[in-house]
Formats: C-alpha cells, sequence, structure tokens
C-alpha cells in the first residue's frame, strides 16, 4: 500500500493534448506556462509526481500543485492567475478619444498635435496623455502641408 496522499488520475482529451503540445513547442510562450504543460504532459503519460520532479528539475510540492489545479480547472489551471495592483485609472474610451484626436488635424492655431494640446482637448493629464501616445505611436506628428 503507498504512503501519502493519493494521485489523481490525470487523462487527457486530444484537443488538451494537442494544446499542451502546442505550449511546449511554440517559440513565444512563456516559459513558466511551457513548464506546466511538460509537467503535465509527463503525468499524463504515467510518471509518477516524484520521477515527473526529478526530470524536470522542480520541486514535488511543484509538481503536485499544477497537477491538481490542471485537475480541478483543466487547461484554465495552468494559465497565470491575474495579479493584484492599482487598477486601470484611464478607461478604454479615454484611450480611444486620445487616438482618434491625435489622428485628426490639429486645430487651426497649431501645427501638429502635442502633448499640452491632447491633454486640453481631451480633458486628461498630460502625463496620461504621454503614456498613451508612447503606448501606441501616436500624436505628437506633423500635419502634413498641402501647400506648394
Amino acid at each position: 500500500m503507498k504512503a501519502g496522499r493519493p494521485t489523481h488520475a490525470l487523462l487527457l482529451t486530444d484537443h488538451e493534448r494537442e494544446t499542451l503540445l502546442a505550449w511546449t513547442r511554440r517559440p513565444k510562450c512563456p516559459q513558466a506556462l511551457a513548464l506546466r504543460a511538460r509537467l503535465v504532459l509527463l503525468c499524463a503519460a504515467g510518471c509518477s509526481n516524484t520521477s515527473t520532479a526529478a526530470q524536470l528539475n522542480v520541486t514535488l510540492q511543484t509538481v503536485g500543485k499544477w497537477r491538481q489545479r490542471f485537475v480541478e480547472k483543466r487547461l484554465n489551471g495552468l494559465l497565470d492567475a491575474p495579479r493584484p495592483g492599482t487598477p486601470r485609472k484611464l478607461s478604454e474610451a479615454d484611450v480611444n478619444r486620445v487616438l482618434q484626436l491625435s489622428s485628426e488635424p490639429a486645430p487651426g492655431h497649431a501645427s501638429h498635435w502635442s502633448t499640452r494640446l491632447l491633454a486640453e482637448v481631451s480633458g486628461l493629464s498630460r502625463a496620461s496623455v504621454n503614456r498613451i501616445c508612447r503606448a501606441f505611436a501616436a500624436g505628437s506628428r506633423r500635419t502634413q502641408s498641402t501647400s506648394a
């Protein structure tokens, strides 16, 4: 008789197996997710938690944690949970408004959209407008004059 907690049987559907294999092979996949996918694939192949931990050079607790999460939540259990932190202060509407303004011609008295002018017209702070412009490479573009 085995000592310790019993391990749950890990059976994969074809779709789950294909997704896990894709995660292990995709070069742009986060390495933590790829490791979890390899871990689940080894467990599904019949490897014990101990041998899986030894093969992947992780702790036994790590194998137990991700195996249990996969059993409970399937593929979604392997994904990173949202991290706590300060919530966003800018809404999508604010971002879209700044991007829309920056794509329009500047007002008649200005030669181009500056961060200061975008902030004044949109009602946001200059720092917020600056972050939006840097993130989307928008704003502060000189308008092309059509004069000859």
